[in-house]
């Protein structure tokens, strides 16, 4: 199952489990309006993906709120005693980024009910309290370890008192369930109080929600950076492309060569006429030249990927696996059938511009840390590129308000829709789709359709 979710103002973030099966292929169709009118021209394949598509695997575990390396925390957390063990960063790393993920998920599965369950609440505050309560009663000796142990500590208090405030505010309670909700502020008011006795933070930060932010950021990704992935980047077809280069020129000089010793027996001397001549012919191979390679690059790289990525872990330098990414635009009678269905709707977008993004990859989770079989994958996509070709102009809608008329001004917007299909080594398929509702400057609303 892929997940969706606005990322910033410019930006969606899609989210999956690659589970543990090794191979992994994924589809993304972006279907872009036609009055937008994007195309190869305007916004080049290559530009797109190398500023709206960012990429990044992490290690994932199935264990919800449970994480797989407690046990080992805590035993090295017990021997911090007399000196520092180098895996303790590793360690409590996962616990925490285990933590985050599995207490972020049932967030959202608390959120996507219609109904609010009260064991369902309880059970995630008491998994909470006593995955908490496991990692602060373990602090190292180790100065430097303990300084890194506090960083995590702020983190988790921090998301903890963040994702049981937006429970509190947003799940449907009703009124016989507002215990439930006190409760959820109550924990929350605890893991406040609970940095402010332990002096994480100061008070300025504490006093200004955007400071606090961008230093649990930092966190974040201090907790992220074990588990996530190193990738480098291989573009393909270099070689290839200095070679049809070099067989291009060497083709075009040879003909215009030809053409210049036919001149030269036709003309005689070397005169006036013939220099005119040698100048059109050497004018006309520079006018086909660059076409002539462009369109055979075109039809010689069609259907191919177009970069190789190597996936290492962090910890151990090993290649854990690869991966191949194609990125073209496509027209709609050229989509696969199973797409076209899911993007037709009630009407199909004919006129529409159609993004495809490809990501074939090969893990191997023998080569994984101990304790993980399976990795998530977050795809990015940044639609700045498009927005900046939108309109930003706005007009009147005029309406009734009992006798009295009101003119409303209205921002004009574009939709967009998102069709992934994913496909596991054993053949299953799962295809969804979004819409994306933007404007020029941000995105307003992203929705899973049915």
């Amino acid at each position: 199952m892929i997940h969706l979710a606005r990322y910033d103002e410019q930006s969606v973030r899609l989210t999956r489990e690659l589970g543990d099966k090794a191979e992994h292929r994924l589809d993304l169709y972006l279907f872009i309006p036609g009055e937008l009118n994007v195309d190869s021209q305007l916004i080049p394949e290559q530009e797109f993906y190398l500023q709206g598509i960012y990429v990044r695997r992490t290690y994932s575990s199935s264990a919800q709120l449970s994480p797989l390396v407690q046990s080992r925390l805590i035993s090295r957390s017990r021997g911090q005693q007399d000196r520092a063990d180098p895996k303790y960063r590793l360690s409590v790393s996962l616990y925490a980024y285990q933590y985050t993920n599995a207490l972020e998920s049932a967030a959202r599965a608390l959120l996507a009910n219609s109904e609010v369950k009260r064991d369902e609440i309880g059970e995630l505050l008491e998994l909470s309290a006593t995955i908490l309560r496991r990692l602060r009663r373990n602090v190292p000796k180790d100065e430097s370890l303990s300084r890194y142990h506090v960083n995590i500590d702020n983190y988790l208090s921090w998301q903890t008192e963040q994702q049981f405030l937006l429970l509190a505010a947003r799940m449907p309670f009703a009124d016989d369930q507002q215990d439930l909700k006190d409760l959820l502020i109550k924990v929350a008011r605890r893991e406040h109080k609970h940095r402010e006795e332990q002096e994480y933070n100061s008070k300025a930060v504490n006093d200004d929600s955007t400071r606090m932010s961008n230093k649990m950021r930092l966190l974040r990704r201090l907790i992220e950076y074990p588990v996530t992935f190193k990738r480098r980047t291989q573009e393909l077809g270099v070689g290839e492309q200095r070679w049809l280069k070099a067989a291009v020129a060497a083709v075009v000089m040879t003909f215009v060569s030809f053409l210049l010793l036919e001149s030269r027996l036709l003309v005689g001397d070397i005169t006036a006429m013939f220099l005119v001549i040698a100048a059109f012919l050497y004018g006309v191979r520079e006018f086909f030249r660059d076409d002539i390679r462009q369109k055979l690059w075109l039809w010689l790289r069609k259907g191919r990927p177009k970069w190789r990525h190597t996936y290492l872990d962090v910890n151990s330098e090993q290649t854990i696996g690869r991966s191949l990414e194609w990125i073209d635009y496509q027209s709609f009678d050229d989509l696969p059938e199973d797409i076209r269905t899911a993007r037709q709707g009630n009407t199909p977008q004919r006129g529409e511009s159609i993004l495809h993004y490809r990501n074939d990859s090969k893990m191997l989770p023998t080569r994984f840390l101990s304790g993980y079989a399976q990795t998530r994958e977050s795809i990015i996509l940044d639609l700045d590129l498009i927005m900046r070709v939108m309109n930003p102009s706005t007009h009147i809608v005029f309406r009734l308000d009992n006798q009295e008329i009101i003119e409303d001004q209205v921002e004009k917007r574009y939709v967009l829709n998102l069709v992934a299909r994913d496909v596991e080594g054993d053949g299953s398929v799962v295809i969804q789709r979004w819409r994306i509702v933007i404007n020029h400057n941000r995105i307003v609303e992203v929705e899973l359709s049915a």
